[in-house]
């Protein structure tokens, strides 16, 4: 499961209820922040999600409104909080504009407390944790190196408690090691092999991230079947033209590209202050009746459906 916390949900400008892009998605301890924009680190402080562990962030493009808030949020490193170090994931043209924000700008040539490492992705996995991964996969919009990103649980077999208990095997450390895939011996003699006790293999949960697109039909099959995707809708269709000018999307656009996938939870960010909520979700329930439209501080929880 990945728990979503959104610091800021406006496009390109804060409005007075929303701050610039930023949302943090956690998986048990792995807390990653996917962009920044200006005033982020005030919204961690209101959010009450706090600093701790916050070392890694994942940039989908070089737009000020997306990276303005990593100098600030470096500041905050530098004089308040303590992390052993800073891990800024994505792709070349805007890892490149980061440093120079932040080494130009903040440190103006000095030296950050802490590593800061850069580390540029382009497709494909590139953070491999215990029970899940992050890929990285290209978008279309108005700057170079767009990426989105999609964090899928691995595949696992669910323990069967009712077959170990049929067979005698305790609870505790024993049925841990069947979990862990290591055959184990009773008191009584009996080898029970993981096989006996563990169901048919399952996928996981999987989480579309986006930044800002302009262009969703070459990501269909790779995102088909999410079970939650959050993505920008900047317009509504009434201004098609203007999305498609500034490659971004409107909320019907989203919310068909979440049919097309069989999207389980749509969640739409990135709002333009020239529209009222009401207007975002109206359009984008018409085709999607379960989207949902985020505010600063909301959080979600997506998991697969059993």
């Amino acid at each position: 499961m990945f728990e979503i916390t959104f610091l800021g949900t406006s496009a390109s400008a804060p409005s007075p209820k929303r701050n610039l892009p930023a949302y943090l998605v956690q998986h048990d301890e792995y807390r990653f922040l996917v962009d920044c924009g200006e005033g982020t680190q005030r919204q961690i402080l209101q959010s009450g999600i706090g600093f701790k562990r916050l070392n890694r962030i994942l940039i989908t493009h070089g737009h000020l409104d997306h990276i303005l808030g990593l100098a600030g949020l470096l500041s905050t490193f530098m004089r308040w909080e303590t992390i052993d170090q800073l891990e800024i994931y994505g792709g070349a043209a805007a890892l490149e504009r980061i440093h120079d924000l932040l080494y130009s700008v903040v440190l103006r040539g000095g030296r950050a407390p802490m590593p800061v490492n850069f580390i540029p992705v382009t497709s494909g996995v590139f953070f491999d944790g215990p029970d899940f991964t992050i890929s990285a996969f290209p978008v279309l919009h108005r700057s170079p190196d767009c990426l989105g990103y999609l964090f899928e649980e691995k595949s696992r077999r669910p323990f069967l408690a009712e077959k170990a208990e049929a067979l005698g095997v305790p609870n505790g450390p024993l049925r841990h090691e069947l979990v862990n895939g290591h055959s184990i011996t009773l008191p009584n003699g009996q080898v029970i092999q993981p096989e006996m006790v563990l169901g048919e293999s399952r996928r996981g949960t999987r989480l579309a991230a986006f930044g800002d697109v302009g262009e969703t039909d070459s990501l269909v099959e790779l995102l088909r079947g999410v079970d939650g995707m959050v993505i920008e809708s900047t317009y509504l269709e009434e201004e098609a033209d203007m999305a498609r000018q500034f490659a971004h999307l409107t909320a019907k656009q989203a919310a068909t590209f979440a049919n097309q996938i069989g999207a389980k939870n749509l969640i739409l960010t990135h709002l333009s202050r020239r529209y009222r909520d009401k207007d975002v979700l109206a359009e984008a329930q018409q085709v999607y009746p379960n989207a949902v439209v985020a505010h600063d501080f909301d959080s979600f929880t997506i998991k697969r459906d059993n």
